[in-house]
């Protein structure tokens, strides 16, 4: 049998992983929400919790864009520190 090293889990890049799912997928979610409300005769989206499911994915996109920005760095940094212990 080969000897296979163990997978190193980093905590950071899979917190930062769930966060990235969580805002984009919560801005998805927001996003069907309002085209069901719109299919079902909602007309006024004003009033009750409609404005913060219409602001969601405004926020929520631009967030999970920079998420993945910041776990390609981590990650990056992370593999590199690895290739750079390894070599000695």
């Amino acid at each position: 049998m080969a000897d296979k090293s163990p997978v190193i889990v980093n905590r950071n890049e899979r917190i930062i992983a769930y966060m990235l799912a969580s805002a984009v997928g919560l801005s998805i979610l927001s996003i069907i929400a309002i085209i069901a409300g719109t299919g079902l005769g909602v007309r006024n989206f004003g009033e009750g919790i409609w404005p913060a499911i219409i602001l969601l994915p405004y926020v929520g996109l631009p967030i999970g864009f920079l998420l993945v920005i910041v776990l390609v760095v981590v990650s990056g940094i992370r593999k590199s520190r690895a290739a750079r212990d390894a070599g000695k």
